[in-house]
């Protein structure tokens, strides 16, 4: 692999310079919504393994808005569907390999973005991004991650622009509630790991209320309390769900499955189905310093959160969505140089 490729796997592994830059760069693209060529002549081919609204409509507008043909690929559906472990006899589904797949594309594009959800079934693996990393390996050119077992960049970049939209430029000493909410499904933790990163990196005070054993993973938590030091902010956890919105100056409502889901599924479920009360209704914001409401997208009304909160004069989450057109835009100009 060519050294030097700006691949953006997540934040936190890029400098505090290029992150606060990116988000300044996210603020312009968002106070000017003209198309430009900047980018004529550039490629990018996006790589869905997994669904997507946003990212997908918000990265090929992007990169159209900057000048760059851009190409989607479902892999299995209309693709070969693909092999990523090495060593193995490939007598399987998968007809062709990561290394050749990856190889090709790198060859053709000038970039490549990837969508690939966590496993759910090997906590390590999902931890260490080993499938993202092994794209990254066999790639020639930059790769995005458009939301990996463990991140998810772009929507933390866009989270990040709006939060500075609502609070005029600075949210540092502001209060931010991560909370979890009840899903029937036990979705990955990517969203919940770079919102709560992004907060603290931003400098706000950080609740995460979540019942008991739904904690975000220590490593995260821990990354999450050295950038609040740097501020003088604090990072806390908590299981009291009502108590956790006094105060708040934003709420972040995510679902996220336990730990428990990677080992006894059917165990996690029916401990999660005991907390279909953690949804954010409108007396929970009461509670709030009339604070906004954030969330990533999709969201199911009346399960997470109430048609009365979303539908409310406190709700952000479409503006939230719009700033993810302005986020890709910022990071093709960054990983290509513009």
């Amino acid at each position: 692999m060519p050294e030097g490729l700006r691949h953006l796997i997540d934040w936190h592994l890029i400098e505090d310079a290029i992150w606060w830059d990116r988000l300044e760069a996210a603020r312009r693209f968002a106070r000017d919504r003209r198309w430009t060529d900047r980018a004529r002549g550039r490629s990018i081919v996006l790589l869905f393994f997994n669904p997507s609204l946003r990212t997908r409509t918000s990265m090929e507008l992007a990169a159209v808005e900057l000048g760059a043909h851009v190409s989607v690929l479902t892999v299995g559906q209309g693709t070969w569907s693909l092999e990523w472990r090495d060593g193995i006899r490939m007598e399987g589904a998968e007809a062709e390999h990561i290394q050749e797949a990856i190889g090709v594309l790198s060859r053709y594009y000038d970039a490549i973005g990837v969508r690939a959800f966590a496993s759910m079934r090997d906590y390590e693996l999902d931890r260490r991004e080993v499938f993202l990393g092994r794209i990254v390996r066999a790639s020639r050119v930059p790769i995005i991650n458009l939301e990996s077992a463990f991140w998810h960049p772009c929507q933390a970049l866009g989270d990040a622009a709006t939060l500075l939209d609502l609070f005029r430029g600075s949210v540092q000493g502001r209060r931010f509630l991560l909370t979890w909410a009840y899903h029937p499904r036990a979705l990955p933790m990517a969203v919940p790991n770079s919102a709560l990163l992004m907060a603290a990196r931003l400098g706000m005070h950080v609740t995460v209320a979540r019942p008991e054993g739904y904690a975000l993973d220590p490593d995260v938590m821990a990354l999450a309390r050295r950038y609040a030091a740097e501020y003088g902010t604090e990072i806390r956890e908590t299981d009291r769900f009502e108590e956790a919105f006094d105060g708040a100056e934003v709420v972040y409502a995510k679902a996220w499955g336990g730990r428990l889901a990677y080992t006894d599924p059917q165990a996690e479920a029916e401990g999660r189905a005991r907390f279909q009360d953690w949804r954010v209704t409108e007396a929970h914001m009461a509670r709030t310093r009339e604070a906004f409401f954030l969330h990533c997208l999709p969201v199911r009304r009346n399960v997470v959160v109430d048609d009365a909160v979303l539908d409310g004069p406190r709700a952000r989450h479409l503006l939230q969505a719009e700033y993810r057109l302005h986020a890709q835009k910022a990071i093709l100009e960054w990983i290509w140089a513009l």
